[in-house]
């Protein structure tokens, strides 16, 4: 182990006497692209520094990456997460305007009120004013798209 961290305390003191060229450089073949453009003299030498000791005793472990994304699991190529529900308090009202037409909603604990009728979600609301399939929170603006 000892050679090991000799080894590396012998890289760095090259590291600091390299020019931003060769920084460059050496960024390009321990990560295998290139560095971003403004990154400094000691951003460069920090990243290096991380790849060398990654290499040497092995990375972050598989849940702690996990952890510091903050994200679930990666989804299959072409399979979309689904975006987490909107939470409405009761009480609250949503307003959409459609076809020249404002359309007020009351959510209430169990369901949602829009004119004078109990529905149990926004969706098949949605889909009564627009007559076609729609996901309600999307349709009232609840998912954080924008129309």
């Amino acid at each position: 182990m000892k050679n090991i961290s000799l080894d590396i305390g012998a890289e760095l003191s090259r590291l600091e006497g390299l020019t931003n060229f060769e920084l460059r450089s050496e960024w390009r073949r321990l990560h295998s692209m290139q560095p971003p453009k403004s990154l400094s003299r000691d951003l460069l030498i920090r990243g290096i520094t991380y790849k060398i000791q990654e290499r040497a005793f092995g990375g972050l472990s598989k849940s702690v990456i996990r952890r510091l994304s903050g994200a679930a699991p990666e989804a299959p190529q072409g399979v979309t997460r689904k975006a987490a529900p909107a939470i409405v308090k009761p009480g609250t009202r949503l307003v959409r305007e459609w076809n020249g037409q404002t359309h007020t909603v009351l959510v209430h604990s169990n369901g949602v009120e829009w004119r004078g009728k109990r529905y149990r979600s926004l969706s098949i609301v949605a889909r009564e004013i627009t007559g076609a399939h729609w996901s309600g929170p999307r349709f009232f603006g609840l998912d954080g798209r924008s129309k």
